[in-house]
């Protein structure tokens, strides 16, 4: 099974957790960036993937300041972004929504409007010709008092290749509601929301954001384990599982990422086959390729390794994420019935399955 020329759908990543080790050289130093740790781009990489293994999401996200700290100037935002869609489309992503906290690119004066073009602009450039799709999710900082201003720049760009809208960052301490007057904003304008819950902090975090803010989707969502209890193939589920199931809010599993934040202790430990298995809308994500060295292609071998799925697996997953997209219906729907199934169908002629 040829996993790389598969069809994949991308619903959780983030544009500055993906940048190529050498293009973070670059842009350090043709823009006089001096904190890099090192500019030998191979142990670059390793220093990018040794911190985002510290089992702690808060010393994680310390890495993002050397990518962020690259990404101040509207060329290497377009550049970062067109490499991203880029990367995305040789791995094999037909759709994919990639998510970025404009309010981090604006220390040397560019506008939040001037951000999100740039992005956009390297989206397009780096999907033409290709079979990828690609938007943005316009994230605020949940640390931040910025979530108004990012919702609304979020809905001005709706039009324009932004499909949604999500909190980011640190979750103990800064849960959901913090950020309500924003979550009620975007409800307001019928837009999109998904939701970083339920990563590093547990069910409170996931009951707040689907309950007080309206997401339609839960970043991470993996600790919604905690309120499932039993043994295998006897688990019950509690209240707000339950509810999470039966209204088939996604779950956008990173599986890779989240045995480096200490989620769990290896791909074989991570909860998403016992989720898979009692059929939660489950989806697929690599969060930060730079940091967790990691593509949809290597999340899938893994997977493929750990659980043993195959390719009634993987088009369940797909199929799976591309229903849940905040891309318009008819384009979902051309997607899974002329990319994803024709992929599939064709995936299975040629292993003989």
């Amino acid at each position: 099974m040829d996993i790389r020329s598969l069809p994949k759908v991308l619903l959780h990543d983030h544009l500055d957790g993906g940048l190529r080790p050498a293009t973070v050289a670059e842009l350090a130093g043709e823009y006089g960036y001096n904190a890099l740790p090192t500019h030998d781009v191979d142990e670059l990489a390793t220093w990018f993937n040794r911190g985002a293994k510290r089992n702690d999401l808060v010393l994680y996200l310390e890495t993002f300041a050397h990518t962020v700290g690259v990404m101040q100037h509207r060329d290497a935002i377009e550049r970062v972004s067109y490499e991203c869609a880029v990367d995305l489309a040789t791995d094999g992503v037909v759709y994919a929504e990639v998510r970025m906290a404009p309010e981090l690119c604006t220390e040397q004066g560019l506008t939040l409007d001037e951000v999100v073009q740039a992005m956009l602009d390297g989206f397009e450039r780096g999907s033409k010709g290709t079979g990828l799709t690609i938007y943005l999710i316009c994230s605020a900082m949940r640390t931040a008092a910025h979530s108004r201003e990012i919702a609304e720049l979020a809905v001005r760009w709706r039009d324009r290749g932004c499909v949604g809208f999500d909190i980011a960052g640190a979750e103990a301490g800064y849960p959901p509601t913090r950020h309500l007057d924003a979550f009620e904003y975007v409800r307001r304008e019928n837009f999109h929301i998904t939701i970083h819950a339920g990563e590093a902090f547990g069910l409170p975090s996931i009951w707040e954001a689907v309950q007080f803010c309206g997401a339609e989707r839960l970043g991470h969502g993996v600790r919604i384990v905690d309120d499932i209890t039993g043994e295998p193939g006897n688990e019950q589920l509690g209240r707000l599982a339950t509810f999470v199931r039966d209204r088939r809010i996604p779950l956008e599993l990173c599986p890779t990422s989240n045995v480096g934040t200490g989620v769990c202790a290896t791909i074989a430990d991570h909860p998403i086959g016992m989720l898979r298995r009692l059929r939660f809308r489950v989806t697929v994500n690599t969060d930060n390729r730079l940091m967790s060295a990691t593509s949809m292609t290597n999340e899938m071998e893994q997977l493929r390794d750990a659980f043993g799925w195959g390719l009634d697996d993987f088009q369940w997953v797909t199929i799976n994420a591309m229903k849940s997209a905040f891309a318009p219906f008819p384009e979902r729907l051309r997607l899974i019935d002329e990319v994803i199934k024709p992929g599939y169908a064709a995936a299975r002629r040629a292993t003989g399955a």
